[in-house]
C-alpha cells in the first residue's frame, strides 16, 4: 500500500464525475498504482482528465500532464482506427482477402484470409512457428516471414490473439492498401489534426516525458504448458516489459504494441471516432469497423473474447455495464474505449504493470466509478 501523503492528483474534474476523482487517487493508496492519467470524455468535451504519482519507480519524477508511456496492446485500438478510416474512403472492405492487395499472403492456404478475419485473429498467425529473437520482431522481413508461414489453426475457425503479430502483419498490410505505413497515417491523419499526444513508437528526444515501466509479477501460468498458439504469440520470444523500454522498440512502427501516448489523448482520439458529426468515419463505416467478427474462448488468452476488425467487443464487462462499447485493452493494465450510446470514452495509462488479463483492480474501481456518476 502506498503512501499518499504526498501524493499531488493534478488535472480537471467536474463536479458531476468527484467520484472518479475519489477512485483515482484510491488506487494509489488501496492497489500500489505508482504513477497514471484518466480521462473521459462525453459528447466531446472532456470532463475529467487526471494525473498523479510518479513517472519512475524511485519516485524522482512526478507524473505531470504531458508524461507519456508506453500503452502494450492499447495501441490496438488506434491500429483498428486506422484501417476503419482507410475503409470509409473506399480503400478496402472488411470482406475482402487480404491477397488482393499482399499477393504472397496466399501461401500454404490463406488465400480466403479476409482483411476482417486477420484483423480479429482469425488467420493463425499468431507469432513465429520458427525461433525468434526479439530484434527479429523488428526487422524489416518480419511481415513477409510471417506471411510465408502455414497458419497455426485454420483461418476463419477460431481466434488466436496475434499479440504483437498483428501489428507486423497490419502495418504491412496497411501500407499496400494506403501507401503510407501506420506511424505515418497515424502522425498525419489522426495525431496532426487533433493535436493530441500520442505515437506509434517514442520520437528520438522525447525520452524524458516517457514514464518508466514497472514489470509486472511472474505469471502464475508456467509456458511449459503453452499450447503451439501460445508459444508464437507469447513465448518466441518470451514478452519482456524491458524491451519496451530500448531505443530499437521506441522506433518501430509496430502498432499492435508499441503505442505511446496519454490517456487524455487516448480519450480524444476514440471521441472523434464515434462523433455523429465530422468524426473519424462515417457512422455506417463505424458499425462495419465494430461489428462482431468472432466470439469464442481465444486459442491464446484462454478466456472468451468478442472481436471485432481490430477492437476488442464489451466482453464479460471488461468495459462496464453497457455492451456496445468497444476498445482495447493493454498489457499490465491500461485501456480505452468507447460507448457510443452514452457517447462516453474513458481511457487509462499507468506505468505499475499488473499480472491479470483482466479485471484489474485500478480499472474496475475507474470504470465503475465513471458509470455511477451518469
Amino acid at each position: 500500500m502506498n503512501d499518499t501523503a504526498e501524493l499531488t492528483i493534478a488535472g480537471t474534474c467536474t463536479d458531476r464525475f468527484t467520484a472518479v476523482r475519489d477512485a483515482f487517487l484510491a488506487n494509489f493508496a488501496q492497489n500500489d498504482e505508482i504513477g497514471a492519467s484518466f480521462a473521459v470524455t462525453m459528447n466531446g468535451e472532456i470532463v475529467v482528465d487526471l494525473h498523479g504519482g510518479w513517472a519512475d519507480p524511485a519516485r524522482t519524477r512526478p507524473w505531470t500532464a504531458d508524461t507519456v508511456v508506453n500503452v502494450w496492446s492499447t495501441t490496438k485500438g488506434v491500429h483498428a482506427t486506422c484501417f476503419a478510416m482507410a475503409a470509409d474512403r473506399g480503400l478496402f472492405s472488411y470482406d475482402q482477402p487480404v491477397a488482393d492487395f499482399w499477393p504472397e499472403f496466399t501461401a500454404n492456404g490463406k488465400a480466403a484470409v479476409t482483411i476482417g478475419q486477420l484483423l480479429s485473429h482469425q488467420a493463425g498467425l499468431c507469432g513465429f512457428t520458427t525461433a525468434a529473437s526479439e530484434p527479429e520482431l523488428l526487422e524489416p522481413d518480419a511481415a513477409a516471414r510471417l506471411a510465408a508461414q502455414a497458419p497455426l489453426w485454420e483461418p476463419g475457425s477460431a481466434s488466436g490473439y496475434h499479440a504483437l503479430s498483428i501489428g507486423i502483419l497490419g502495418t504491412e498490410l496497411f501500407r499496400r492498401i494506403e501507401g503510407r505505413p501506420i506511424k505515418q497515417f497515424v502522425a498525419e491523419e489522426i495525431v496532426g489534426p487533433l493535436e493530441v499526444d500520442f505515437t506509434v513508437g517514442l520520437p528520438a528526444g522525447q525520452e524524458h516525458r516517457c514514464a518508466e515501466l514497472v514489470p509486472p509479477p511472474a505469471s502464475p501460468v508456467d509456458p511449459a504448458s503453452f499450447t503451439p498458439p501460445q508459444i508464437a504469440a507469447l513465448g518466441n520470444p518470451p514478452l519482456r516489459a524491458g524491451f519496451a523500454m530500448t531505443p530499437e522498440w521506441r522506433a518501430a512502427d509496430l502498432a499492435s504494441a508499441n503505442g505511446h501516448g496519454t490517456a487524455r489523448a487516448l480519450a480524444s482520439i476514440y471521441a472523434k471516432l464515434i462523433a455523429p458529426e465530422g468524426g473519424l468515419v462515417s457512422p455506417g463505416t463505424l458499425a462495419l469497423a465494430t461489428a462482431q467478427q468472432i466470439r469464442n474462448v481465444d486459442l491464446v488468452l484462454g478466456i472468451e473474447c468478442d472481436w471485432a476488425a481490430g477492437f476488442l467487443r464489451n466482453s464479460s464487462g471488461v468495459f462496464g455495464p453497457v455492451e456496445a462499447t468497444f476498445g482495447h485493452t493493454g498489457w499490465g493494465g491500461s485501456f480505452a474505449f468507447a460507448d457510443p450510446e452514452k457517447g462516453l470514452t474513458v481511457a487509462y495509462t499507468m506505468n505499475r504493470m499488473d499480472a491479470n488479463l483482466r479485471d484489474d483492480a485500478r480499472a474496475k474501481a475507474l470504470i465503475g466509478a465513471v458509470y455511477a456518476s451518469l
